[in-house]
Parts: C-alpha cells; structure tokens; sequence
C-alpha cells in the first residue's frame, strides 16, 4: 500500500514510530467482517444457527452487543442470502457498529440520524428503539435517501421519517426535540484506507481543514435540535485531530450548555487526545486498525445540561396539505386484515392517506410539509375500487406470526429465486389466498396463491438474481 509521506508523519506523530509500525503491518493485512442482527426480527442469539449455512459467524464484536464477525466465504455471501433479503441482519463494518450501539437509545426516545445513508445506524437505533417513540432518518443526498429508505423498508422499521433535507431546514421545523442526535459526520476518510482503495487515493484532495469546516456547521446546527438533557453522539472514519477532537473541543468552547461524557472503552477501543483547549477529552473514544478487530473510527457524547430554544410542535400534523389523517382505520384494511391475518396489525396507531396510498404511523403524524420526506410510518398499501393491496414495507413490517397462510420456500432453493426474479412460483402446500413467502419461517414478501400457483407479489425494484 503506497502510504503518503505526509500522512506516515501525521499518524507518527499521534501514537510513535513503533506503533505506526504495527499499524502500517494491518494495512497490508485482510479486512475484517462483521453484521449486525436485526432485532426488530429475530433473537440474535438465534442468528447464528439459523444463517450457518450461508455465514459462518464468528466472535461477537465486543462493542456491539447485536454485532458479529465472520469471515469472507466466496462460496457463502451473506449479502447474497435470502436471509438478508429477509431482513434478518445487515452487513456493516464492525468499527462503525460503535457510535450507534453506545448512544444509550431506548425505547420511546426521539432519535435523529442526520446523516444516515446508507442505514447502518438508523437500524441499530430502530432495534434499541423496538418501534417505540421516533426516529428520524436523514441524508442530504437524495440518490443515498433512496438508498437509506430501501434499507428501512428491509428491515422492516414502522417507527421512521425519511427525510433528504439540509440541518437547517430540520431545526427550523423541529428546534430542540430530540432525545438523541447521531451525527456520522463527511470526514476525510483515513480510517478507511485498508477497506477502501479510493479513500487512500483521494486523501490529499479531501483537505481536513475543510472538513473539519463542514463538521463545524453539522454540529452547530445539531445543537439546536436536542432537547436539554439529551445528547449527541459524533462519529468520523478518520484519525485527524481537527476532526475528531478539535472537532469536539471547538464545539464545547462554543457551546457552554454541553458537556462531555464518558463513551466505553472495551475490546480495545482507545481514550483520545487531549486539545490545548481541552487537556482532558479522554471520554472520547478512538478505534484503531492495529489495536482491534476493525477499521478506523472516532466517537464522541456531549449532553445538553441546558438549553436555549425551544422545540417547534413539529409533532404535530397542523392541518397538513401533504396528506390527510383518518379518523378511523379503512375498512377495505379492515376487511384484508379479518380474511389474511391473525390480528388487526397496528390497530392502535396513526392511520393517514396520501392520494390512493394508505401510511400507518406508531407516533402522532408530523407536519412534514416542506420538508424532502421520503416515508413516514409504514406505507402499508393501496385502495382503490374498495379493496387494499399490501405494500411491501407492510409485509416486511409485521411479526411473522401474524399471516394467517405462509409458504415457507428453501432459502437456497429454485422457488426462492425465482420468487425473487419475479416469476410466479408452484407450490401445493399452500392454501388458496393471500400468502406470505418465507424463508426459515421469516418473511420476505407476498403473493396470491391459486390453484397451486402463487401470482408474484415481490417489488420490481427490489428484485434480483441470488
């Protein structure tokens, strides 16, 4: 690996020639694997035995307590399992599992991902939070929303806004309301140069003064959207002082009402640095690729012990113009709900129709007027000529026990990949009707069985070859 001569000097500087030599060594070693299970659907003690056959999973990763190594397998994807298109777990690289699973979300909390995509912490946010309370879940690119959307939709989170907006147009709407605010912050990327080829090539382009520029602006604007008493958590892949610490040291001195908390250190998880500002910001935490199992990374908690604002009611849908709440739930759902499932899904929540399409929100709807809002709730289906058709994230949505028919299809079998490809799919056992296709007794979507003959409910744009 053709290190810079600037950046060798840099990391030197911070932790010593011999240790540098240690962490060059890990640069030249393989990358290290890790998922995370998804408990919004399965026990992760259950995980391991049930995807063995497509992912040998290893040691738990020691900061996460949901997170799992394994090894690359070209025989054995797990990206490419049915399993994953279950929802069951999602892939992501173990550093990065540590920001999200030592922000202290539980549930009922109103939680703020300001730049999520491409989903990774909303989900451990949406498993801490076990559809309870809100998350709100934005990226300002549009093309990386839609990305952040899918993989919601995947995992099956009822409880989220999607949102592609600016940190200023959110705290306009929405001011000091929220419990929690991750903050995965565009940094150079220097924790990233053994995963990631490009992020070592493009180093010396993505200067850190400006990043730590850009870094400023994410967090002032992150001040003004967490209630007093509640806490931000900051994250970067890169190992520069004026991004991490001077980042945090910067933020502290401008902002009186926050202060810093201690993060854990575990599985070798390190203190950061000291600032001339700020002598002490050992609760900090640094991951290094040399000292642990994982690339690079930098986390920090600063809790707002008083504020200065005051929250927007933007809870509250004021006579909304984008969509209409309903003051009881449909009967065409009423009616799928009484011939296709156990129980009446969502029963107690929101219900709230955007021209045909029916939307079901755990929490009191939003006034999401304005804002770039790419879902909010679950969008559960259409109406139209007095009959509901479910919508995908409905399906992926619900607690497997509530289908009433299931065809339950060999995840490594030719049906499953054809119901994936789109095409219909023979089947005998299952009854005549609507039916949910499963794999290891978890869904992965739906379809209308006839005659031994299952029409292909799968979305066009979620189909694909395993």
């Amino acid at each position: 690996m053709n290190i810079p001569e600037k950046f060798r000097q840099k990391i030197i500087d911070m932790i010593g020639a011999e240790e540098y030599a240690l962490y060059e060594m890990k640069l030249s070693g393989p990358c290290v694997h890790g998922l995370r299970a998804n408990r919004l659907k399965i026990e992760k003690e259950k995980l391991s035995d049930l995807i063995k056959d497509c992912c040998a999973l290893g040691e738990k990763v020691p900061w996460c307590d949901d997170g799992y190594y394994f090894d690359i397998d070209p025989a054995k994807m797990p990206g490419r399992s049915a399993y994953y298109l279950a929802g069951l777990y999602y892939i992501q690289e173990p550093s990065a599992m540590y920001p999200a699973a030592n922000a202290m979300i539980k549930p009922g909390e109103k939680v703020l991902d300001l730049c999520a995509a491409p989903g990774g912490k909303s989900l451990r946010a949406a498993s801490d939070l076990a559809g309870k309370g809100m998350l709100v879940s934005n990226d300002i690119s549009a093309s990386r929303a839609g990305t952040l959307l899918y993989n919601l939709e995947l995992g099956g989170v009822p409880n989220a806004i999607v949102t592609n907006c600016t940190p200023g147009e959110l705290k306009k709407r929405f001011g000091e309301y929220f419990d929690v605010v991750l903050i995965d912050a565009p940094c150079s990327g220097e924790g990233m140069f053994r995963k990631d080829e490009e992020a070592l090539k493009s180093w010396e382009v993505f200067r850190n003064d400006k990043c730590a520029a850009m870094q400023d602006g994410i967090l002032e604007e992150a001040a003004g959207l967490v209630r007093p008493g509640g806490r931000i958590v900051y994250s970067t892949c890169t190992f520069d002082v004026a991004e991490n610490e001077g980042s945090v040291s910067r933020f502290l001195d401008s902002h009186p009402g926050f202060a810093l908390r201690e993060l854990p250190k575990t599985g070798g998880v390190s203190d950061g640095f000291a600032t001339t500002a700020h002598p002490d910001l050992s609760g900090t935490a640094r991951l290094w690729p040399h000292r642990l199992k994982g690339e690079g990374q930098f986390a920090a908690m600063m809790v707002k012990e008083r504020g200065g604002g005051e929250a927007a009611g933007a809870v509250r849908a004021r006579s909304p113009r984008s969509f209409r709440i309903l003051g009881r739930i449909p009967e065409e759902y009423v009616r799928f709900a009484a011939d296709n499932f156990n129980y009446l899904p969502y029963e107690d929540c929101f219900f709230y129709m955007m021209g045909s399409n029916l939307f079901i929100c755990p929490f009191e709807p939003a006034d999401i007027d304005g804002l770039k809002t790419l879902r909010m709730g679950v969008h559960a289906g259409e109406i139209s000529y007095n009959r509901f058709r479910p919508a995908q994230h409905f399906i992926m949505s619900l607690d497997r026990g509530a289908f009433r028919r299931k065809v339950d299809l060999d995840p490594d079998g030719a049906e499953i990949r054809g119901y994936l490809r789109g095409e219909s799919v023979a089947c005998d056992s299952a009854g005549n009707g609507f039916n949910a296709v499963c794999v290891g007794g978890y869904q992965i979507g739906s379809g209308e069985m006839r005659d031994g003959i299952m029409k292909n409910y799968y979305p066009k744009g979620w189909r694909r070859i395993i």
